[in-house]
């Protein structure tokens, strides 16, 4: 009897020592690392007051609609070396200084192209010498033909931004337990500059085409990451901005 005791002992204390050794073996630690990554963005906006203001005109259009453009995917268009800006994209390089939180520098490159023929109100003044729009407003509705505006940033609604985001490995609540793939849920802050490119015409005025910083981001978000293999991840993000 005590034969039998001592050896479902020793069972027991071998068992636990290689479990410990297997959870050693694949805990898996970020502090220290280095990341970088490349892909592509969908985006939709809220409804937006533009103000324009020159030597003859200062006027602020009301609730303007815009959209996206995504690029229809190619294979070319999507990974060719010398198209892989024209995607909307998002590029990112970033340092784990903790075991769960990142910080980041990154390019989110939106594009944003203001629907043409839409009413929308109108407030301020215009006095250029053209009889179809001189006039003070004050609240008119007013067609965005392309002879009085065609506003868009194709060239990119550059957000440059750093990000602080936390990442937790969530993969027990799957069942997976390896060091070779690993499931994170990730959320965090953002602040940065815009640096669009303006792609404009107004009232018939020379056409505006330029880089310029025209203000500031703050951003959130949270996402899901899948490591595998240990270098290498897939990432999906919703970002919130204003």
């Amino acid at each position: 009897m005590f034969k039998k005791k001592l050896l479902v002992l020793l069972l027991m204390v071998v068992s636990l020592s290689n479990n410990a050794q297997e959870n050693q073996k694949k805990k898996v630690t970020n502090k220290g690392k280095f990341f970088a990554y490349w892909g592509w963005n969908w985006a939709s906006y809220s409804d937006s007051n533009i103000r324009f203001k020159g030597e003859n005109y200062d006027f602020t259009l009301q609730d303007v609609k815009a959209q996206d453009t995504p690029s229809a995917f190619t294979f070319k268009k999507y990974f060719g070396i010398t198209n892989l800006t024209k995607p909307q994209t998002n590029a990112r390089i970033g340092y784990f200084f903790k075991e769960n939180y990142t910080i980041s520098l990154g390019v989110d490159h939106m594009k944003y192209v203001v629907n043409n023929d839409q009413f929308v109100g109108i407030d301020g003044t215009i006095d250029i010498g053209n009889t179809t729009y001189d006039g003070v407003y004050n609240g008119e509705q007013i067609q965005l033909t392309e002879d009085f505006l065609r506003l868009e940033h194709t060239d990119g609604l550059n957000y440059v931004n750093i990000q602080l985001y936390r990442f937790d490995d969530v993969s027990s609540w799957f069942g997976v337990d390896s060091e070779s793939f690993q499931i994170n849920i990730t959320e965090g802050f953002g602040a940065g500059i815009l640096y669009p490119k303006t792609d404009t015409s107004l009232l018939g005025l020379d056409r505006h085409d330029d880089y310029h910083i025209s203000g500031y981001g703050l951003s959130a978000g949270f996402g899901l990451n899948v490591t595998f293999l240990k270098h290498f991840f897939i990432q999906a993000d919703l970002k919130g901005a204003i």
